[in-house]
């Protein structure tokens, strides 16, 4: 089989959706030797990362291949987003095109896979941009209409994915976990000589509302007058959207000496900040998976984590959850990490917990979807997008 595979978002500064792509396409490299990747660093028509060309990921195998390596973000969409179709000899004629980055192509002949990581912008749209929302909208509507197969990172994507397009024959859609994409056994680099030498809390993640963030603060405040043995917060992630003002926030609260913020993390850094970490607190509003839970439990941090949405699915029964929109519930779980003994019992559990999910499976799961896109019919897109005689 010859595979085309997104990796537009696997660059320098990647997230949570480029950390999948390039988790999934080494795995995938791995176990299916037999089959051909074209790499596509530039894809779509709804993300471009002017530096692609640098940084993206670059694997050198004898079965991958590069064919559709360009500079210029206006050539590359309006190559993607042609109404009659792309030239798919240009992307190496692909028996399956596998998107990552909320992009629908319209394929003449190549089957086309997406996936779809949460229903964020239609559930919370509060808790995003204008742009956002539309292009994530935009990009999961053109999937539900013109994908002949779709892969939901967790059992509730699914579910909303259905419940928002009920067009989707639900054999289409798989369920596919994700995988630990951070081996516990690295480099380490502690990021701030700050935390060295004292315990300190840890919450990771993009710095944007659904994070709740500010809720976290508030309870955190709490947490600092009511404990015995306070320890430090330290916030990892790169700046997302709607919280430029959150070092401002902070101080309004006193919290400037407690409080850490800081950025963008390497993989050793944040293999450092998971080991060393006296507890992960991850209060999220809303998750399609909630990956850094399963990087902080593989490492071994104690973890709290909200209730809602997927996160019940990644941390079973190994892990203190809150309820998101509840101060005190937040609160109350940051003073159970005063018992050193039941936050060492926790550690424990968290790491039985992540060995449930590995790449190898995920990987399984998705290329059993490729293999079904190529048996079943080929779906028709909207008339007013495709001619139809031209579909196979």
């Amino acid at each position: 089989m010859k595979i085309g595979f997104d990796i537009s978002q696997t660059g320098g500064k990647k997230t949570g959706c480029g950390y999948y792509a390039d988790a999934l396409v080494r795995q995938l490299l791995a176990q299916y030797t037999q089959d051909a990747f074209l790499l596509y660093p530039a894809f779509g028509d709804t993300y471009w990362d002017p530096t692609h060309v640098a940084s993206a990921e670059r694997i050198s195998l004898h079965n991958t291949d590069y064919p559709f390596l360009i500079d210029s973000k206006d050539a590359s969409f309006n190559y993607w987003r042609s109404p009659k179709g792309v030239d798919e000899q240009v992307i190496g004629t692909p028996d399956v095109v596998h998107s990552n980055n909320f992009s629908s192509p319209h394929l003449r002949y190549a089957r086309l896979v997406c996936t779809v990581y949460d229903l964020s912008f239609v559930d919370v749209p509060e808790c995003t941009t204008e742009e956002n929302r539309y292009l994530c909208f935009n990009g999961t509507f053109l999937a539900s209409v013109m994908a002949d197969m779709v892969i939901a990172i967790s059992h509730y994507t699914k579910k909303r994915f259905l419940e928002n397009f009920p067009h989707v024959p639900a054999e289409r859609v798989v369920v596919s976990h994700l995988g630990n994409r951070l081996p516990v056994s690295g480099p380490e680099e502690a990021p701030s000589t700050m935390l060295e030498d004292r315990p300190f809390l840890l919450a990771v993640g993009t710095l944007e509302p659904r994070k709740n963030l500010r809720r976290l603060l508030l309870a955190y405040k709490e947490y600092l007058a009511t404990s015995e043995n306070p320890k430090d917060l330290a916030l990892v992630g790169p700046q997302g959207w709607l919280e430029s003002d959150l070092d401002q926030y902070i101080s309004k609260l006193g919290l400037t000496h407690q409080v850490h913020i800081l950025g963008y993390a390497s993989d050793a850094a944040l293999r450092w900040l998971y080991k060393h970490c006296w507890a992960f607190v991850y209060p999220s509003l809303y998750e399609g998976f909630g990956l850094p839970v399963l990087e902080a439990m593989a490492a071994g941090a104690a973890t709290i984590t909200s209730n809602t949405t997927s996160l019940p699915e990644v941390g079973g029964d190994a892990v203190v959850y809150i309820e998101p929109l509840d101060k005190t519930s937040i609160t109350s779980a940051l003073l159970l990490m005063d018992n050193d003994y039941y936050r060492r019992s926790l550690q424990v559990q968290c790491v039985q917990q992540a060995k449930k999910f590995d790449w190898a499976t995920t990987a399984s799961v998705v290329h059993e979807a490729y293999e079904e896109a190529m048996r079943l019919p080929r779906r028709r897109t909207s008339t007013s997008l495709v001619n139809t005689s031209s579909v196979r």
